[in-house]
């Protein structure tokens, strides 16, 4: 396993830094199967845990992170199943983050009634924050999970405004642009990137997944860290490359590599991101924006009344 540490100084002119935080995404390879949740749990805390003793205060687990992604079918991911905030996996992640006075990020299987949600949540210091439902589903991600309805919710926590997306939802500008243009400082992006047309990697070993990271931090001015799953899973191969993106859009630091077992972490002014869309004196990033003129182009109103 490698540990990269990285500093991200807003200001390199300045040590005024209002929210020095450190945020730290954990790589790692979580296995299917019911018998291997407690493992799966386990080995993502043992992570966080090292970047908690190296003084991170926000740490970010991949997607599913408690249970694997390639279920056979609904009735196996129901088998992985609890309930949110009620469930085994948010305790034990919440009894964490008290000891460790950290907030943590994290993916599982949610049940709600017979309904299954592929479900990012946020715990900190005081327990539970609140919970995300991934709205775009992968393949067959959409054999077995509901969509989630409940919008793209920013929590305000002691560090700083924190929004949570999933996934196969970075393709989709209009997460990080509505989780941006309410407040959040950071999302936390939690990740079983598997497959996208190939190539998959380019010449430095970034995967696409990586660079629309990045770009929707560029456009958006806001930190993303995003955590990617290793490894393969019944014949499915994880793709890495886990980053955490500067408000310019550039990685602090390095991405991680496609197969390693890894912590990134950096050293940020959260609140930074607040200011970050304010370039110059006649360009503020959110003000320039011309919904007057494409708001009505984009058809979302004509297109949710369409068949699917």
């Amino acid at each position: 396993m490698t540990e990269a540490t990285r500093t991200d100084q807003e200001d390199p002119g300045s040590d005024a830094r209002i929210s020095p935080v450190r945020v730290a995404v954990t790589q790692f390879d979580p296995q299917v199967g019911v018998d291997n949740r407690e493992g799966n749990i386990s080995r993502g805390l043992e992570l966080a845990s090292r970047a908690a003793d190296d003084g991170a205060d926000l740490v970010v687990l991949p997607e599913l992170a408690s249970t694997g992604y390639s279920f056979r079918g609904r009735a196996e991911a129901y088998a992985h199943a609890e309930e949110v905030p009620g469930g085994e996996t948010i305790a034990t992640w919440a009894a964490f983050a008290k000891e460790r006075n950290v907030h943590l990020a994290g993916g599982l299987v949610e049940r709600d009634g017979m309904r299954l949600y592929d479900t990012a949540v946020l715990v900190g210091p005081d327990g539970y924050i609140g919970r995300y439902r991934k709205t775009h589903l992968w393949n067959q991600e959409k054999l077995w999970f509901t969509p989630g309805d409940e919008g793209y919710p920013v929590f305000e926590t002691a560090i700083g405004r924190i929004g949570l997306m999933v996934c196969w939802d970075v393709w989709f500008p209009e997460v990080p642009r509505l989780l941006a243009q309410q407040g959040a400082d950071i999302i936390c992006s939690v990740n079983n990137w598997v497959w996208t047309p190939p190539p998959l990697f380019d010449a430095s070993g970034k995967c696409m997944a990586t660079y629309l990271t990045m770009t929707a931090a560029h456009v958006n001015n806001v930190f993303i860290a995003a955590a990617d799953r290793i490894g393969t899973e019944r014949g499915a191969k994880f793709l890495g490359c886990s980053v955490i993106a500067g408000t310019n859009g550039w990685p602090i630091g390095e991405v991680a590599g496609p197969e390693e077992e890894t912590i990134l972490t950096a050293d940020i002014d959260l609140v930074s991101a607040r200011s970050a869309p304010i370039w110059n004196d006649l360009n503020d990033l959110l003000r320039d924006r011309r919904t007057d003129v494409y708001d009505g182009m984009l058809g979302y109103r004509l297109g949710s009344a369409l068949p699917r």
